[in-house]
Formats: C-alpha cells, structure tokens, sequence
C-alpha cells in the first residue's frame, strides 16, 4: 500500500486504518480469532491500528495488544478515552485531567504497550475545559507515554478553539480529527473537513461503511440485517424513520452505480471517502476475515469524476441523510432547558 502522511505529523500511515471496535463482545468474542484479523490486516500491509477504551469496555484494546506482541514498533497504535467506563463511578468518563491521568495508564496496561502513537479524546465534554484537556494531554506527550493527539467527531469550532488555546497557552495541538464520513453521511464537507485541512490536521474517519449500510445488505426487497450495532443504536436502523427510509432509496442507488462502474458498493464506498482531499485514512472495521478480505482492494481503487458526480447527484455534498449519524449532538439541540429561560 502507498503510504500518507498523518497530518503535519511526519508520520506515514497505510491508506486504511484497522479499526478494532468489533473485536470483544460488541462484535467478535473469539480473541484468537480477531488476533488472526488483526494479523492478516498487518500483513497486507496495513501498520495503522485504531481502538477505544470503551468498546467493550476494554476489552478491544485488550486484543489489540495480544496482537501486537512482537510487532509493537512498526504499527502507528490509536486509542481513544472519555466514554463511560464504569456504570458506578461518575469520574470514570470525561475529559478531566483527573480521568484521563487514570485512563491513558489503563490503556497502556490493556494494550501492553509503553507509549500510545496517537491518543484521541473521543467526544467533546461541554462541562469540561478545552484548556484543561489540551493541558493534561500535552503533559502525556511530555512523559512519553503518548506521542500525538487528536479529536474524534468534534464540531468545527470546537476544533478552531482547541487550536487558538493552544496557541495562547503553549499547549501541543490536536494534529488529527476521527469524524464520521461516509457516502451517506457526508455533513462534515462543509467546515469540519475544510477546517481540518487548514490546521494541517490528519483525517481518520469512522463508518465509511455507514454502520453497514454500505455493505450492499441494505437493498429494497431484501430483510434488513439484524446487529449488535441496531441493537446499541436502533435510531440508525429503524426503517419506520423517514431518514433511514431515504438512506435506504440512496444505498440503493449507489449499489446500481457500484454495479455500473464494474465495483462492489464496499469499494465504492471506501475509495469514495479515501479520495477526499482531507482525508488520511478511511477506518475499516471488520468482524471476520471475510469483511477484512472484502474491504482491502478499495485502497487501489480510484473513482472518475463521472462516478464522483453522479455520486454528488445521489446525495449532495455536505448533506447528512439522518442526523442521528452525526454522531454527536451539540447539548444545545439535546437539552432543551438550555433553549428556554
């Protein structure tokens, strides 16, 4: 695979990133399987690994350090921290110094390893000030124990002020953001991907697949999969919604298209996200060895404006289908006591 480069980073990373959130009980219990996932992902040249302190609860990035015994040193390793990681203690979560302090030494036990190449606070805490999360990070760059770190579906003013604080107050800086991206979803074109770009900052988007619905099971006529994913998200899925009525109208387009141009929908997918200016690499999350194989080729794959433009008349640009697959709600729009005096 032809290497990127993350970001201003000087650091190269494969055109697909290894996500591992459904190795564990949220997607493939069997630890030695998932191991020979990862292994297979390593050796067709992938070397760019992506997980979470909260898919399952650990227990992913538990897997991921089995699979990394011996190959630790050239694999770029992400792991993010702020969801909730007990259901007792109220600490446990967040972007606190207190916490994350705790956590990153967690993830580093869980993953068996003595440095983190890219650490990445997963969503934004609204209670919690950017300074003090910029501040604690930029000491766990300063200690070693991480090298970089990033942001994961974080608003674009959000990322602006994370920037200028740095600056004001001598903080490292986030040099990569993780969105949700995909053919379906593809809201953050317009500030979140041109802000990225401005700051020099890596790419990394989750669900280029859109949880799915990308993988040409989701076609008219056809019985809608059951998942663990419909299960723990069942807004993202429900067909009585108008929204996931017109996702499926416009998966079902593209995968005539995909048939047009002579590519699975997967590839077509996958190429579609990697080709965008801003974008270091798509994250591929693979439950079995069947998912991985089908997902490799799309790094070889480019797309013609022809296809680029008859995507665009799919799904506009900058147009999220179902705001539900934003992945974040600003807590002005969830809390309605913020909106009422």
């Amino acid at each position: 695979m032809e290497m990127r480069t993350l970001g201003r980073t000087g650091v190269k990373v494969s055109p697909l990133c290894l996500g591992a959130m459904m190795f564990g009980q949220w997607g493939n219990p069997d630890h030695d399987d998932s191991v020979r996932i990862i292994h297979s992902a390593l050796d067709a040249g992938i070397n760019f690994v992506d997980t979470a302190d909260v898919y399952s609860r650990g227990e992913s990035e538990e897997i991921v350090g089995k699979a990394l015994v011996g190959r630790r040193d050239s694999v770029v390793l992400a792991t993010k921290v702020h969801a909730p990681m007990s259901d007792d203690d109220p600490n446990a979560q967040g972007n606190s110094r207190r916490w994350i302090t705790q956590e990153v030494d967690n993830s580093l036990r869980r993953l068996q390893t003595d440095w983190i190449d890219l650490y990445q606070v997963h969503r934004p805490s609204p209670d919690t000030d950017i300074d003090e999360t910029l501040g604690v990070l930029t000491d766990l760059v300063r200690a070693g124990k991480i090298r970089y770190f990033g942001c994961s579906t974080f608003p674009a003013s959000e990322i602006v002020e994370a920037h200028w604080t740095s600056e004001r107050r001598g903080r490292e800086r986030f040099v990569t953001e993780q969105p949700p991206y995909s053919l379906l979803v593809r809201g953050i074109e317009r500030e979140v991907l041109p802000v990225a770009e401005r700051y020099g900052m890596g790419v990394i988007p989750w669900s280029p697949l859109a949880g799915g619905w990308l993988t040409g099971k989701y076609r008219k006529g056809q019985d809608i999969p059951q998942s663990g994913r419909a299960e723990r998200m069942p807004a993202r899925y429900d067909l009585s919604l108008p929204e996931n009525q017109r996702k499926l109208d416009a998966a079902e387009a593209l995968a005539v298209l995909a048939e047009e141009a002579g590519l699975s929908l997967i590839h077509l997918a996958l190429a579609f996200v990697a080709q965008h200016p801003a974008v270091t690499a798509p994250i591929i999350g693979p439950r079995t060895m069947e998912q991985l194989e089908s997902q490799l080729g799309a790094a070889d794959v480019k797309l013609s404006s022809d296809v680029l433009d008859r995507i665009d008349e799919i799904v506009p640009p900058g147009t999220n289908i179902a705001a539900a697959d934003a992945g974040y709600q600003p807590p002005s729009l969830a809390d309605a006591s913020l909106r009422r005096r």
